[in-house]
């Protein structure tokens, strides 16, 4: 059971500022531009706030949150959304279509930097998984940004995703506790996420110069980025690694403390 209160923005609207407030506080500048999520991230907290988690603190500060999204997924690998893009993009569109859900996505955990290397995530990541049982939805599937690829930025992700400890257990923490609740790697994803800008933005962004066309390795980013000076254009294309959690009755016991 969670140690601090978890919430859906259904139950509590009034911690959306909040939620929104958190992303910008933990996540690297240039992760805030990705065009789809631009297009498309506030309908999370109008047409699917019962999908969003919260986590307060004893004074009812948000210091982590969840965003999930419900799709129609076939079970197959290759049936798998475009990345973390195509995710939010089928998810709206299944939901405008009028289709019924059988697959919950997580999207994202944000937690308050004060707050990191508590468990947190992990207590998150079973809320989601509570939340496709409620809903009746048999995966949770999740296109995975490792914690610690940033550090590795020039090892492929394939490679990457298969790297072990020496106790068996896979190498990246994130990747790591998926698995621990019981996730499989479905594979990777070469194109799940694209930001594109000016070299003057993503200098802004990643608060570094970029004199010639090249690829370069910025702060936070799990591959080079691509600069073309002559063509005025930076482009981040982001790999991430798909996982499956398998949703059973069991899920069902997370509760948050509010709920009793």
């Amino acid at each position: 059971m969670p140690s601090f209160p978890v919430y859906t923005l259904a139950e509590r609207p009034d911690l959306e500022a909040q939620v929104l407030d958190l992303s910008f506080e933990v996540w690297d500048a240039f992760m805030l531009e990705d065009a789809v999520a631009n297009r498309l991230w506030m309908r999370l907290f109008t047409d699917f706030p019962e999908y969003q988690t919260t986590m307060c603190d004893a004074e009812g500060q948000v210091i982590a949150s969840g965003n999930t999204i419900p799709l129609v997924w076939d079970g197959t690998v290759e049936g798998l959304p475009k990345g973390w893009d195509g995710v939010l993009e089928n998810g709206f569109r299944d939901h405008d279509s009028g289709l019924q859900p059988d697959t919950l996505s997580a999207l994202s955990i944000s937690i308050a930097k004060s707050r990191q290397g508590q468990g947190l995530s992990k207590e998150l990541l079973k809320g989601m998984k509570w939340i496709a049982a409620s809903h009746g939805l048999g995966n949770l599937i999740a296109p995975v940004r490792p914690s610690v690829k940033s550090k590795y930025p020039l090892i492929p992700m394939e490679r990457y995703c298969e790297w072990t400890n020496s106790n068996g257990a896979l190498f990246d923490p994130w990747l790591r506790t998926h698995s621990r609740l019981g996730a499989e790697v479905l594979g990777v994803e070469p194109e799940s996420m694209y930001i594109s800008g000016t070299v003057a933005q993503w200098e802004q962004w990643a608060g570094m110069r970029f004199p010639e066309s090249g690829s370069y390795v910025v702060p936070g980013a799990l591959v080079p980025i691509i600069v073309d000076t002559e063509q005025d254009r930076a482009i981040y294309v982001e790999p991430n690694v798909w996982m499956r959690h398998r949703v059973t009755e069991q899920d069902l016991l997370f509760r948050a403390p509010h709920a009793g």
